[in-house]
């Protein structure tokens, strides 16, 4: 091999930058379960809304979800914007889906 194509060595990471990813991944599995069991239960509210022929979404609900989401964010030292950009895209996939309910 040539000195341009010869593999270079991955350099060591630090015990401490292993650490902390090591918690980060732990966090980010947690963070998968925990939205799993949520979407669970909005399934359950979305063949609930079908069966009582209620509509998909319920914006004062959101609202309300939204403002308590954000407070819950600014005790946490969490950007306020961040949690409602999150928690707004989660409100419209639990709608997407309660619509594919009230559909089938």
């Amino acid at each position: 091999m040539t000195k341009e194509t010869a593999p270079v060595a991955a350099p060591e990471v630090p015990a401490e930058l292993k650490r902390l990813r090591g918690s980060i991944d732990n966090l980010d599995a947690t963070l998968v379960h925990v939205l799993a069991e949520r979407f669970k239960l909005t399934q359950q509210v979305g063949e609930l809304k079908a069966r009582l022929a209620l509509p998909s979404g319920d914006r004062s609900r959101e609202e309300q979800q939204i403002k308590r989401l954000r407070n819950l964010a600014e005790e946490s030292g969490l950007d306020p914007d961040f949690a409602e950009s999150f928690i707004n895209f989660v409100i419209r996939e639990v709608i997407r889906h309660h619509e594919r309910i009230k559909a089938n």
